[in-house]
């Protein structure tokens, strides 16, 4: 599961990268970017800002309204659900991402893996995207099993994309953009690092 990832290109570069019209204008955002934080996506050919994380509506106790959920994982087993159906089969983009994290190490001391791919500075999550009445524009990215180097950190993964990929993800028909959510079997590396693990507010998977 990814609750935390960078991305540090920017807009023009990764505009270029993806061919796509830049449309973030002043928009700005960190290069860490965590769920219901705002985090650059290209959809429909455009790169825009977005929510990462679909808003998932809590309710209290007594049935009062609480803030919603960013449900920011939509693992691949649950695409066809009434949650995820409409915008995987009508709304699917690309996330770009420099590096993702994992949590690692005994509860109350985890720290920060990084796990990225050698051969590329800058590479596309398979994700899916809708609007919402709570946050706009809002992105969860597509989690299949995890392999090689990323199962020595967590039992899933993102939805790794080959360039040749990028097309048929975004535009293909959903049965053939449903046959590339599997793990990545290019190489992988892993920075284990010192830095304490911190997330900002909620997280989910669904």
């Amino acid at each position: 599961m990814c609750n935390l990832y960078r991305m540090t290109r920017n807009k023009d570069e990764v505009a270029k990268w993806f061919d796509a019209v830049n449309d973030l204008g002043g928009a700005n955002f960190g290069t860490e970017v965590f769920p219901g934080y705002p985090g650059a996506v290209v959809a429909q050919g455009r790169l825009r800002q977005m929510t990462w994380g679909f808003p998932l509506v809590m309710k209290g106790k007594s049935g009062q309204p609480l803030k919603p959920k960013p449900v920011n994982n939509a693992r691949t087993d649950k695409l066809h659900s009434f949650f995820w159906r409409h915008s995987f089969e009508e709304r699917r983009c690309l996330i770009p991402v420099t590096v993702w994290a994992e949590a690692e190490g005994a509860k109350g001391s985890k720290t920060r893996s990084w796990l990225y791919r050698p051969d590329a500075d800058l590479f596309a999550v398979a994700g899916v995207w809708r609007r919402s009445d709570e946050w706009g524009e809002v992105y969860s990215m597509v989690m299949t099993d995890a392999d090689g180097a990323a199962a020595e950190l967590h039992t899933r993964m993102p939805v790794l994309l080959a360039d040749e990929d990028r097309g048929t993800w975004t535009d293909g028909s959903p049965e053939d953009a449903f046959a590339l959510c599997k793990p990545w079997t290019g190489d992988l590396a892993i920075e284990r690092t010192g830095e304490p693990w911190s997330g900002r507010g909620q997280v989910g998977l669904l």
